[in-house]
C-alpha cells in the first residue's frame, strides 16, 4: 500500500513536471510564442479537431469537420500574399472521417490573419482560439514561430501598461473608448511624449494591442534599448460608417474636433505629457494614415512628428497644397516618416503612397521613406514598420 501511494505520487507531481514544460495546442495558459504547436496532442477547448496545427518547418496544416460541406477553401489574404499564390482561394481535401485539411508553406514566421471559405461562405476558422476582435466580421489567427519569440512577442523583459479609457463624446454623442500604453516604470513626475497611433479601416483602438502587438513591440525596443520611452495612446478613429456615402468627405473634419475637443485632453489630463507639438506624433496605418496625413499635416500647432503607414494621396499637390507651400514647414516638423511593406509597394496601394513622396521630394520636405518586411496591406508589414523603423527613430531629434 505504501509503495503504491508513493508510486501515484510521484507520477502525479511527474505528471505536473512535464505539463508546465510545454501545454498543448492553443492551451492559452502563457503568452507563447508557438501557441498553435501540438505538444501534447490535445484539441483547443471545446473544437472539435486542432487548426491550425503550424509545424517546426514553418508548414501548417487547417482541418475543419463539415461533412456535408461542398468545398472548403483557404480564402485569400495575408498568406496567400506571404506564398505568391494571387487572388484565388486555396482549396481543402475531404477525407474518409469527414475532416477537411489543407497543409501549406513554409511560411516565414510572423502573424497571418485568414478566413475559411465554405461553400461560397467566408466564416473565422470555428476551432482557432485566436481570433480577431474588431469593427469588421471577426477573422483568425494563424501564428507561425520561429525558434525563439519574435520581436512582437512577449519576452521576459520589463512590461509596460495598457489601460482602457472610455469617455463621452460631444462630437459622436456617444461613449468611446481610448487605449493608452505607459512604457515600464511610468513616473508621474516627469514628462513623456506621446503617440497617438491609429488603425485603419475597420479597426478598433485594441487591435493595435492584439494584432499589431504595439505595447509588446515597444516593451521590447526599451529592452534593447532601442526607442526612447513614451506614451502611446490608441484612439478609434471609426468616426463616422465606414460604408457611409460621404465617409472621405466628412471623416477627416469630424475625427480632427474629436483630437482637439477630447482625446487630446483625456490624455493631458490623466498623464504626464509635454503638451506642445514637439511632444506629440500622430501615426496611422491605411484609413489611420490618411487622418495622420490629412489632419496631422493641418494640425502643426498639435502635432511636429508623422508616421504615414502604408498611405498616401495621388492627388497630393492638391489636397496638401497648404502643408506643401508651407515655406517654414520643415522648422515645424521634427520627424516625417512614410513607409509600406516590400509586396505592397509591388501592387495598387503604391501609388498612392508614390504621390506623397513625390510631392513632398519637389517641395523639399524632409523625410524618411522606407520600404522592407515580407508583408502587403496587412499587419505583417504594420508590425514591421513599427519595430524596425518609426518607434526607433521617434524621438531622435
Amino acid at each position: 500500500m505504501i509503495f503504491t501511494r508513493l508510486f501515484y505520487t510521484i507520477f502525479a507531481f511527474a505528471f505536473l513536471f512535464i505539463s508546465t514544460l510545454g501545454f498543448g495546442q492553443q492551451a492559452n495558459v502563457n503568452l507563447d510564442y508557438n501557441p498553435q504547436k501540438d505538444t501534447e496532442g490535445l484539441i483547443p477547448f471545446s473544437a472539435q479537431v486542432n487548426s491550425p496545427e503550424v509545424h517546426d518547418d514553418q508548414t501548417v496544416t487547417f482541418r475543419l469537420k463539415a461533412p456535408h460541406a461542398q468545398t472548403v477553401e483557404l480564402n485569400p489574404g495575408a498568406i496567400n500574399t506571404a506564398l505568391g499564390k494571387g487572388r484565388e482561394p486555396i482549396p481543402f481535401t475531404k477525407g474518409k472521417d469527414s475532416i477537411w485539411t489543407l497543409t501549406i508553406g513554409p511560411l516565414p514566421p510572423d502573424m497571418y490573419a485568414y478566413h475559411l471559405r465554405v461553400d461560397g461562405v467566408q466564416m473565422a476558422d470555428p476551432n482557432n482560439t485566436y481570433a480577431a476582435f474588431t469593427a469588421m466580421p471577426p477573422y483568425s489567427e494563424l501564428i507561425v514561430h520561429g525558434d525563439s519569440p519574435a520581436y512582437y512577442d512577449a519576452k521576459e523583459v520589463p512590461h509596460g501598461n495598457v489601460t482602457r479609457h472610455i469617455y463621452h463624446s460631444n462630437v459622436t454623442q456617444g461613449e468611446r473608448e481610448l487605449y493608452v500604453y505607459t512604457p515600464p516604470g511610468y513616473d508621474p513626475e516627469k514628462k513623456y511624449p506621446v503617440l497617438y497611433l491609429l488603425g485603419g479601416s475597420g479597426e478598433l483602438p485594441s487591435n493595435w494591442v492584439y494584432d499589431g502587438r504595439a505595447n509588446l513591440i515597444m516593451d521590447n525596443l526599451l529592452a534593447e534599448n532601442k526607442a526612447k520611452p513614451m506614451i502611446i495612446a490608441i484612439p478609434n478613429n471609426q468616426i463616422i460608417h465606414r460604408n457611409h456615402p460621404q465617409h472621405s468627405e466628412l471623416t477627416f473634419d469630424i475625427f480632427e474636433k474629436e483630437l482637439r475637443n477630447h482625446v487630446i485632453p483625456v490624455v493631458d489630463a490623466n498623464y504626464s505629457t509635454i503638451p506642445n507639438p514637439k511632444g506629440r506624433a500622430i501615426s496611422g496605418l491605411s484609413m489611420g494614415g490618411r487622418h495622420s496625413m490629412f489632419i496631422g499635416f493641418r494640425s502643426l500647432d498639435l502635432f511636429a512628428n508623422f508616421g504615414i503607414l502604408s498611405a498616401g494621396d495621388t492627388t497630393a499637390e492638391t489636397t496638401l497644397s497648404h502643408f506643401l507651400n508651407d515655406p517654414e514647414v520643415n522648422n515645424k516638423i521634427d520627424y516625417l516618416f512614410v513607409g509600406q511593406g516590400t509586396k505592397e509597394a509591388e501592387g495598387f496601394f503604391n501609388a498612392r503612397v508614390q504621390g506623397l513622396i513625390e510631392a513632398l521630394n519637389k517641395h523639399d520636405i524632409e523625410h524618411e521613406y522606407y520600404v522592407g518586411g515580407n508583408g502587403g496591406h496587412d499587419w505583417s508589414t504594420w508590425r514591421h514598420l513599427l519595430y524596425f523603423r518609426f518607434l526607433p527613430n521617434l524621438w531622435q531629434n
